[in-house]
């Protein structure tokens, strides 16, 4: 089956960021059911794209987010499939963050 949703390389490497650091601070088991759930969650965001919530104070109004326990999915909403841009915690900078993506 193929996705409904791509993950820029940037969001690759944030997911595997998440991953390596759950799978070293808890254990690898834990890590997977959390990527899992971001997974799961982009397979949702893809059928019902405008289902996530503008930051505009973020991102301009072509992309939505969505909040997995304390991560925050970033995604191009009107792109087919849509493209998911960013995979972070909500504690981090997120205007830091999300710099580079304003384009």
């Amino acid at each position: 089956m193929s996705r409904k949703f791509i993950f820029a390389r940037e969001a690759g490497a944030d997911a595997l960021a998440i991953w390596e650091f759950i799978a070293e601070n808890d254990s690898e088991a834990a890590a997977d059911r959390v990527i899992a759930r971001i997974y799961d969650e982009c397979d949702k965001l893809a059928e019902s794209p405008a289902k996530g919530h503008f930051r505009e104070e973020l991102l301009d109004r072509r992309h939505r987010f969505w909040n997995v326990w304390s991560y925050l999915i970033a995604y191009r909403w009107e792109a087919r499939p849509i493209q998911v841009i960013a995979v972070v915690h909500g504690a981090r900078d997120l205007n830091v963050l999300l710099r580079g993506k304003r384009k």
